[in-house]
């Protein structure tokens, strides 16, 4: 079965984000990334590629392959391994989206049916776990242990964030460290080992490695805290998202610590009704929260806590030298904390 995935950057809008920017910087990469996507997705199981394909191609940014491409330019690499890397780093982003909407009961993903509405719970589950498995091949084709390392490691990490997660849904106990410690697993590690890894197959000093680590790390908390503010949003609504999932699943994200901590008795007393017992929630209640965060400018809040992750990040990158790699990376840091969707 032939899978195509649109990845082309001549085939975008005319007002061009960082993250366009950051596509066209390594056009020509991301074209041979795409080409290994497309061959280690082809199964003779003619269901793997077909959903594989459904969600790798459903419009998402690409931004965690994106930066270990451009890292591997800031590390000034002229070899081809981090194109499985960048590779290997998308199907592991795919794997857990795969994973997540089925523990989520999720029925839209980017805007569409997501793969478990569409083909089932099953299907997506072990069409994760194949996923996963061409993540390590790839893996293996760098011949490095130390980026076997930090994928592995990642993968862990990731699993053990969503583990957590599902720990916090519903506890309107939960502390603004046990947040950060999730987003840090489920979001954060990913965009850390991104970035990390250029460095590895660069050959660049540790001090390089670990500026790149926290780059994509605190990058990568930015994009969470961000993303679980566009939730209450009522752009997403225009944009075809559904807006409130989180509340709808009990989520503890930080606009609702914040809110719970902040607010009254009575406002503590909605809180924990609508989020220790979704199916209590009734009509208006969504609208009552999103009222309750206004008030106490949780969403405000929320994305100053980002513009500080991102100062991190952009800190992270004053080691390496002016370039327009660098240039790009920078920019994605406003992009991701003032983006819409």
């Amino acid at each position: 079965m032939t899978v195509v995935t649109n990845l082309d950057p001549k085939c975008r809008t005319s007002q061009q984000t960082p993250l366009d920017a950051l596509a066209d910087l390594v056009a020509d990469d991301l074209k041979a990334v795409n080409e290994v996507i497309i061959q280690r997705m082809h199964s003779s199981v003619e269901l793997i590629p077909q959903l594989a394909s459904y969600i790798v191609s459903a419009g998402g940014k690409r931004l965690r392959p994106l930066l270990t491409l451009a890292s591997a330019r800031l590390c000034g690499y002229q070899g081809t391994k981090h194109l499985g890397l960048a590779a290997a780093v998308e199907f592991i982003h795919t794997a857990t989206l795969l994973h997540d909407d089925v523990v989520d009961e999720s029925s839209l993903r980017r805007g569409q049916a997501s793969a478990n509405e569409q083909f089932g719970n099953k299907p997506s589950v072990l069409v994760g776990d194949f996923l996963f498995s061409r993540a390590f091949l790839l893996m293996v084709d760098a011949g490095s242990i130390e980026v076997m390392r930090i994928l592995s490691n990642a993968s862990a990490v990731i699993a053990e964030g969503e583990v957590l997660q599902l720990t916090t849904t519903n506890d309107t106990s939960t502390s603004e460290q046990s947040y950060l410690e999730v987003i840090c697993g489920k979001t954060a590690s990913l965009f850390a080992a991104a970035c990390r890894l250029s460095a590895v197959v660069a050959d660049r000093s540790e001090a390089e490695a670990v500026a790149l680590d926290d780059y994509g790390l605190n990058l990568g908390i930015a994009f969470q805290l961000v993303d679980d503010v566009l939730d209450y949003s009522a752009l997403q609504a225009r944009l075809g998202k559904t807006v409130g999932d989180d509340f709808l699943e009990g989520k503890i994200t930080l606009p609702v610590i914040l809110a719970y901590r902040r607010g009254s008795d009575e406002e503590r007393q909605f809180w924990r009704r609508v989020m220790e017992d979704p199916t209590q929630q009734a009509d208006g209640d969504l609208e009552h929260a999103i009222a309750l965060m206004a008030h106490h400018a949780t969403l405000r809040d929320t994305v100053d806590r980002a513009r500080h992750y991102g100062a991190i990040a952009r800190d992270a990158l004053g080691l390496f030298p002016e370039c327009a790699e660098k240039r790009v990376l920078l920019e994605v840091i406003d992009f991701v904390i003032d983006r819409e969707y």
